[in-house]
């Protein structure tokens, strides 16, 4: 049986507050549940909330789901909670403005495939899928003025978001203070000992929640804040669908092998780190081998691709999609991509067609429609057929060619 210091050294590694006396205090709370449970013969409740705002988990929402897995390994009661009904409102914790609100339709459809893009790092047998429209949508008027009795408006408006919305003239809507009483009430509905959460969260669960429980007599929970958030494909803004630099875990494998690739090499031992599990002397290690010549940027990038998508695929998918990067991008192929091909800064979703006219490397649309009916025209490798196909910035980076001797490589940004 693991010991109790034990686990706390595992689950609180990672774990960030801001100030160390905050960390110290909740690795000393944690250690006083992890007695009063085994006391009393049960397991720690244990939940993480994500939200469907829109229909895929991205490769930075499992660096929570990592933490409850840690839970879950040390026999630990774990829920994945879907925000059916907090994600009408939408998170305002880390938005410089209110969100667009969904529809209960839209919630629904985004919801349908959340479990089981989990299961990708959960344990399907020992994780409880909850949605929290069990609870909240029961809650009339007359129980939300009697959870708002326990919060002051000045909390709410000491967020460093709302702060700078106020300094710049920007609105705050009423609703938008729903949102942390609303999260605050699923730790209440569930008597959760821990929750987890990223940076975004820290005022949601470490003052809301914890808050919100103490005045209705619980016990309040313990805040599991991950220090780190997993920067996108630019290598530097969080990782985030909004934003566009995202890694979808429903990817096919070829795109997230090439969106694995295009991230830049500074970002690679985060994503080692966070991704893979990497501890500092495997991370020391490389940076090692990256200065001195010993280690490729590419060639370790190749292997943080792989394994990533070997996670989320098969190893069998893994070795197709390096096979496919290799025949398009490398040399050693006849149909191989030659290195010094001219590069192109993306910046906006566009029609391969117009890529090609303003590149000049079509002379107008219906030549590049020509060249696509006999087959002259290629994205990473591919026939392009329809006159309509797209290159998004979330693709990139994309190499089209066209006929036998005219490259492009896209890239962001």
């Amino acid at each position: 049986m693991v010991s109790i210091e034990e686990q706390l050294e595992v689950l609180m590694s990672g774990t960030e507050y801001g100030d160390p006396r905050t960390k110290e205090e909740m690795r000393e709370e944690l250690r006083q549940r992890l007695i009063e449970t085994e006391r009393e013969g049960r397991p720690l409740r244990v939940y993480c909330g994500y939200d469907p705002r829109t229909a895929d988990l991205h490769l930075g929402h499992t660096i929570t789901m990592r933490k409850l897995r840690q839970f879950q390994d040390f026999g630990h009661d774990v829920t994945f909670l879907v925000g059916t009904f907090t994600s009408l409102i939408g998170d305002p914790s880390d938005k410089d403005k209110a969100r667009e609100q969904l529809t209960a339709q839209q919630v629904e459809e985004n919801a349908r495939t959340y479990a089981e893009q989990a299961f990708k790092i959960l344990d399907p047998q020992k994780t409880r899928v909850r949605r929290n429209d069990e609870w909240l949508r029961t809650l009339d008027f007359a129980d939300i003025i009697r959870l708002a009795s326990h919060f002051t408006v000045q909390q709410f408006l000491v967020r460093e978001n709302f702060a700078k919305r106020i300094d710049s003239g920007q609105p705050i809507y009423l609703h938008e203070f729903f949102y942390a009483l609303m999260q605050a009430y699923d730790a209440v509905a569930q008597e959760a000992d821990v929750q987890v959460g990223g940076q975004d969260q820290l005022f949601n669960i470490l003052v809301a929640g914890r808050k919100l429980q103490q005045g209705l007599g619980q016990k309040p929970q313990i805040a599991i804040i991950m220090g780190e958030s997993l920067p996108g494909t630019d290598g530097s803004a969080k990782m985030s669908k909004s934003t566009g630099n995202h890694i979808p875990l429903l990817a096919e494998p070829w795109d997230m092998y090439g969106k694995v690739m295009s991230i830049p090499d500074h970002a690679m031992p985060l994503f080692y780190k966070l991704i893979l599990g990497w501890q500092a002397k495997q991370l020391e290690a490389m940076q090692a081998g990256l200065a001195d010549g010993t280690l490729h940027p590419n060639e370790v990038k190749m292997q943080l691709a792989r394994e990533i998508v070997s996670i989320f695929h098969s190893e069998a998918d893994a070795q197709a999609a390096q096979k496919r990067w290799d025949d398009v991008f490398r040399s050693g192929s006849k149909d191989a991509v030659p290195d010094d091909i001219p590069h192109e800064v993306l910046r906006e979703d566009k029609k391969v067609v117009d890529i090609l006219r303003e590149l000049k490397m079509v002379a107008s649309n219906s030549e590049a429609k020509t060249l696509m009916q006999n087959g002259g025209i290629r994205m990473n490798g591919e026939k392009v057929e329809d006159a309509h196909a797209m290159v998004t910035v979330a693709m990139l980076p994309v190499v089209l060619q066209v006929g036998k001797r005219k490259y492009v490589r896209l890239v962001q940004a």
